[in-house]
């Protein structure tokens, strides 16, 4: 082999024993042009290229250098050697390297007799190890060892792959220190081959590197260490040594099956298992995926209508062709599959009551999980009909009165009694704590936000939410003339679209923000510009005009400044002022929490209602609690606070699981490479000329069929692709009915399994 680099003679120390360059002090030197390290690791790991770099650092220094790969028929993870001598001359012996003079470890779990075969007493043995060079004595004490945690450099500095870490730029950084080289070399080769983002982990290493010197060696050749055969000349080689390591040796880590937190699933406030129910619809059907939504949510014909889908702002395959769309497909499950079994539980001689106040989404949730507890749920509203806000607040063109009574009967089928008619306040509230075991309070948001400044009392101002529910409950949906609308959140969205079908002749929505700010779902704000309703941005409220009834609203002009709490710019009012035309106002501005039912001294501190600091029997539920102001969120919050409650009168209750959103499967471990670009299903709507006349008829119209599901990714949970199975390189991964099963007496631990996953539903593990 020509050199690496031309060659010029300098004097280098070496160990006449064993013909090796030694930069050992004290040792006994004489000038013999050779040195001879032999490197061991695994395939992936980088070690014929680390060979190559500890050539190119004495290259530079103007040696003649040699290196070279000794590669078995094994790949990613089998043991490889690597090869690498230096001389001031011209270097003709092309055989590998039995009596090296210094040996290079990549792998620890490589460690044997057969790893230090040949190295001559007093040799230097670098390691990829955590422990201390003093933790390696026995047949190492002749050596001179040092150590450097390579792997943990090497993953801090993101080099390599979940799967495989590779070390080999970082332990070269080591041993250049290990051998007394400036690390200015070290910069230097690493430009010339092309390494230079790796510099910080070898100056990492090359800073972190301990050592310790060799024991005297004995006269005999330690145990262990094999005689080594006749080294046979060039042209008589036929094949290469074997390297009698056996193939359990070879693995330090083995591919394991695991379910990973999917992040639609992550992301849902209602707890629902997202990925679950819409893989279930597409192998199985409706019927199956409707068992999963039931574990959870009493209402999902309900949220596959209005809920604004964070779980869709979650999905992974939003990055490559669309989100999934999960309302739809939950829609679809609850249209073709009401719901599933009910699950009703028998009560038992000891089953304990819970009064629930209010019958929206939060009070509907928990008297459900109360019920399939087998405990006795009373399900109290002042409303003459149970759903809450889910009927007096959204309209019936966004959600059917027959899918919001279909799971409403749902939930009462489970032994729910329901007492409508019934008002509770303040004075009501401690006898109910005493009549009940427990009381769950689900109220929702019934303090309304007004406008700070005159004219608030005229007439043809109201409040949104007032409207509602003369449209959604009295039936008393006319209204004529011009129409403002103030807010930018869904209620105004109904309460303009409403207004449109009720008979306005204009309406406007003012907003303090601009679109891109507007917390109303985006399909609501579309189909509200579709059905006429016209948009004004950073307008901001001040007063209203008119002697005895309205005539015009008197609006700022604002400019966003710097975000506010909630991520978005917050509205400065300037004193540049406008006044709008209109006949009517209806206040869309915001709901916040009304504790007036609570008796004076009774906080809530946690969900829980306390007096004197002490805990009651009462406990606060959905948007009383929380103030998230979503159906979805509401759910999910009734139906821990009724496990809470049960669990505070000692019933035996399972606890829904805490999802942490950071744990979830990132895009970046997808592989979107093994996925078809498909586009988004939509779903279909009503002409906007024909819906926006009609107050009852439903604007969506769904999908047209549940093919959609199959968009799904599955992350973090496996599907049965075989991927595994194509890519595994020894053919040991087989099917065992509707899983997999690993020879691990033939794994080598490659990594490849685990790194061509498409949806991370393996990992490796040490083995």
């Amino acid at each position: 082999m020509r050199p690496y680099a031309a060659a010029r003679r300098v004097l280098i120390p070496i160990n006449r024993t064993s013909g090796s360059i030694c930069q050992i002090a004290g040792m006994p030197t004489q000038a013999v042009p050779m040195m001879e390290v032999r490197l061991h690791g695994r395939g992936g790991q980088g070690g014929v290229t680390c060979a190559k770099i500890i050539a190119a650092l004495y290259a530079r220094m103007g040696k003649a250098v040699q290196t070279f790969g000794d590669y078995a028929g094994e790949r990613s993870g089998a043991p490889v050697r690597a090869y690498t001598r230096v001389s001031d001359a011209e270097i003709f012996n092309r055989n590998k390297v039995y009596r090296p003079g210094h040996l290079l470890v990549l792998d620890p779990t490589l460690l044997g007799p057969e790893v230090l075969s040949g190295l001559v007493p007093g040799g230097t043995v670098l390691l990829n190890s955590p422990k201390p060079p003093e933790a390696f004595d026995g047949p190492f004490a002749i050596f001179r060892v040092g150590t450097v945690d390579a792997t943990a450099i090497a993953r801090r500095h993101k080099i390599g792959s979940r799967s495989v870490v590779i070390v080999n730029t970082t332990i070269a950084g080591a041993f250049a220190r290990l051998f007394d080289l400036p690390f200015s070399l070290v910069e230097a080769a690493f430009e010339h081959l092309g390494y230079q983002s790796n510099l910080p982990a070898a100056r990492e290493a090359y800073e972190a590197v301990r050592w310790r010197a060799a024991a005297p060696a004995s006269p005999r050749v330690p145990a262990g260490l094999p005689a080594l055969g006749k080294v046979v000349p060039l042209e008589e080689a036929v094949e290469g040594a074997p390297t009698g390591l056996h193939t359990g040796s070879w693995r330090t880590q083995a591919p394991r099956y695991l379910t990973n937190l999917a992040p639609c699933s992550a992301k849902c406030p209602a707890g629902n298992d997202v990925v679950g129910f819409v893989q279930a619809l597409a192998r199985t059907g409706e019927a199956a995926a409707a068992e999963l939504l039931w574990r959870t949510t009493p209402l999902a014909g309900v949220c596959g209508r209005v809920c604004p889908a964070p779980c869709m702002g979650a999905c992974n395959r939003k990055g490559l062709d669309g989100a999934v769309n999960v309302r739809a497909l939950e829609r679809w499950i609850s249209d073709h599959a009401p719901r599933g079994k009910s699950g009703r539980a028998e009560r038992g001689p000891k089953a304990r009551r819970i009064a629930i106040v209010g019958a929206g989404p939060a009070g509907l949730s928990a008297a459900r999980a109360v019920a399939l507890s087998g405990n006795q749920a009373v399900l109290i509203d002042r409303e003459k009909r149970l759903g809450g806000v889910l009927r007096t607040g959204i309209p019936a063109y966004r959600l059917p009165r027959e899918v919001l009574d279909r799971e409403v009967d749902a939930v009462l089928e489970l032994g729910v009694e329901p007492r409508c008619g019934e008002s509770i306040d303040a004075a009501r509230l401690p006898q109910l704590s005493r009549e009940y075991d427990a009381v769950v309070l689900a109220t929702g948001l019934q303090r309304l936000r007004g406008v700070e400044g005159p004219g608030g009392d005229l007439m043809g101002v109201e409040q949104g939410i007032k409207f509602l529910h003369r449209v959604n409950v009295d039936g008393n949906a006319r209204l004529g003339g011009e129409v403002v609308v103030l807010g930018g959140g869904n209620t105004a969205m109904d309460c303009a679209r409403s207004a449109v079908r009720a008979g306005a002749s204009k309406v406007t929505v003012a907003y303090r923000r601009t679109r891109a700010e507007m917390p109303a779902n985006a399909d609501e704000i579309q189909q509200a510009e579709e059905e006429g309703v016209q948009l004004l941005f950073l307008r901001q409220p001040v007063g209203f005009v008119g002697k005895g009834r309205l005539e015009a609203v008197e609006l700022a002009e604002v400019e966003l400044g710097a975000p506010d709490q909630s991520g978005r710019r917050s509205p400065v009012v300037t004193d540049r002022r406008t006044q709008l035309r209109c006949d009517a106002v209806l206040l869309a501005m915001g709901q916040t929490q009304d504790h007036s039912l609570l008796p004076e001294g009774w906080e809530v501190r946690l969900g829980r209602v306390h007096s004197g600091g002490r805990p009651l029997n009462v406990f606060a539920a959905g948007d009383l609690s929380t103030a998230a102001g979503t159906v979805a969120h509401a759910i999910g919050d009734g139906r821990r606070t009724a496990i809470e409650a049960l669990s505070s009168l000692g019933c035996e209750v399972q606890r829904p699981e805490v999802r942490d959103p950071e744990r979830a499967v990132k895009p970046s471990e997808v592989r979107f490479d093994h996925f078809e670009r498909i586009a988004q299903a939509q779903e279909a709507v009503a002409p906007a000329a024909a819906r926006s006349r009609e107050l009852q008829v439903e604007v969506g119209l769904g999908l047209q069929s549940a093919a959609e599901a199959r968009r799904c990714f599955s992350c973090g949970d496996c599907t049965s692709c075989d991927t595994c199975i194509v890519f595994c390189p020894e053919g040991i991964i087989h099917r065992k009915g509707d899983a997999y099963e690993v020879d691990l007496d033939f794994c080598k631990g490659c990594g490849l399994c685990v790194a061509e996953c498409p949806r991370k539903a393996m990992e490796m593990v040490s083995a």
